[in-house]
């Protein structure tokens, strides 16, 4: 007899208010999505960033003293950061030269 296919798959149930569907949803739709592939990828990486919060990093201590070495030396400007924060926003452009 054949064996029953596993499901992979795990559901879940939630009771929300209208509102915060009608916010799920519209966002889903600006992002081509439903909202099951909406929700899902929000709650991962939610739970992603409290796992990356919470979970040790562990070095060697050479690995350490070169970590404490690079992020207390004095800072270094990066001519590419530099050449972008001295660029006017692009709202704050004067696009009258350009007719646009």
């Amino acid at each position: 007899m054949p064996q029953p296919a596993q499901r992979k798959e795990h559901p879940l149930s939630m009771r929300l208010p209208d509102t915060d569907i009608a916010i799920i949803d519209r966002a889903a739709r600006l992002r081509g999505r439903s909202r099951t592939d909406f929700v899902r990828d929000a709650a991962v990486r939610a739970a992603e960033e409290v796992l990356m919060e919470t979970t040790p990093i562990r070095m060697s201590a050479e690995g350490f003293d070169a970590f404490m070495a690079a992020v207390s030396g004095p800072a270094v400007p990066v001519p590419e950061m530099v050449e972008l924060f001295r660029r006017a926003a692009p709202w704050e452009a004067d696009h009258s030269a350009t007719g646009e």
